[in-house]
């Protein structure tokens, strides 16, 4: 199998994934009216789409097995539904976690097709 060329830009996507971590989770515990709002997309397209740029950010910054980061993020995500029990104007909700842990599988799916493209 072809080594994939992205992983000369790591130390990049290490820094982009750290950042997207940090911003994810201010997002998801600052009170519902000082979030920030992207686009008309409703709120599990959001968990969605987060969730597939830091399983791609997670796989092309570091060499991590496949299992290890889907569990790692699918726990990431766990953890803001409950930190949001304890947030200002947040509730947890197990749907949630179920669209990030979709977002986790989509973006491990779309690393393995970049490994093939490059």
């Amino acid at each position: 199998m072809r080594k994939l060329r992205l992983y000369k830009y790591s130390i990049i996507f290490k820094v982009l994934f750290w950042l997207a971590l940090l911003g994810s989770y201010v997002a998801a515990v600052l009170p519902q009216d000082l979030a920030p709002q992207i686009g008309s997309l409703g709120d599990k397209a959001h968990h969605v789409l987060a969730f597939i740029v830091l399983a791609l950010l997670l796989r092309l910054g570091y060499k991590i097995h496949y299992w290890y980061a889907f569990l790692l993020l699918v726990g990431y995500g766990t953890f803001i539904e409950f930190s949001q029990l304890y947030a200002i104007n947040r509730c947890g909700d197990f749907k949630d976690v179920l669209a990030d842990t979709v977002g986790v599988f989509i973006g491990l799916k779309l690393y393995k097709y970049l490994q093939k493209v490059f």
